[in-house]
Formats: C-alpha cells, structure tokens, sequence
C-alpha cells in the first residue's frame, strides 16, 4: 500500500461497474475504520481512500430518476430540486460524495471521513 507524508495509508477503489449504494457503503465502513483491528467509533481511522473509474458508476435508470436532492434558499419559493441523474451527468463527485456523507454518523468527524477521499 502506498503512504502518504503523515503515515496515512491509501487504499485504492476501483469502481468499475460497481453500483452506487454498495460502493459508498464499502468507502463509508474502510473511512471510520471497521474493517481494522483497533476500531473506536470516536477515533479517527488513518486511512484515506483513492477512488477510480467514478465515471463508470452503475445507476438504474428507475433511481436516476426517482431519486431528487433539494435544498432550500431560504427565500420563498425558492426551494431547487434536482435528480440524480441530472446531478451525475454534472458532478459525479458530489453525487458520490451525498450517498457515503449519509452512511456516515451526523457528527463532528463525518467532515473529516469526508476529506479522506481522494478521487483521480
């Protein structure tokens, strides 16, 4: 495995093929540790995780469209929605990056777990 400067190790994932809800499920469970020895659910994990081939992610086409973000302006009217399937055709990052922040704990160290993942 390869190492980073502040010993970290990095684990690649290629997700060629892979479907959307088990891929992050597996990134999610390999960013907080559980799949080591000396897991703590309050600790942070020193892994950080290499993602491939994000552009050859499997998305049924039912979720696709189905499937709607939205977020709200704060202003009337002004709630924006958007699905999946037009989110990914934009950033598949960000749609990656929704579906393992929501396999993570709402806490304080979701946004760290979340700045372990390296994407190239």
């Amino acid at each position: 495995m390869p190492e980073t400067k502040n010993s970290q190790k990095v684990v690649v994932i290629d997700l060629k093929g892979a479907s959307l809800g088990r891929a992050s499920s597996a990134v999610a469970a390999a960013l907080r540790g559980k799949n080591s020895a000396d897991f703590a659910p309050n600790k942070k994990a020193k892994i950080k995780i290499e993602i491939k081939n994000l552009d050859q992610l499997r998305i049924s086409d039912k979720k696709a469209g189905q499937k709607s973000y939205k977020r709200y302006s704060g202003y009337p009217s002004g709630l924006k929605k958007i699905t999946l399937g037009e989110l990914y055709k934009k950033n598949p990052k960000e749609v990656f990056i929704k579906a393992v922040k929501g396999m993570l704990p709402n806490n304080k160290l979701r946004r760290d777990f979340i700045k372990n993942i390296i994407f190239s």
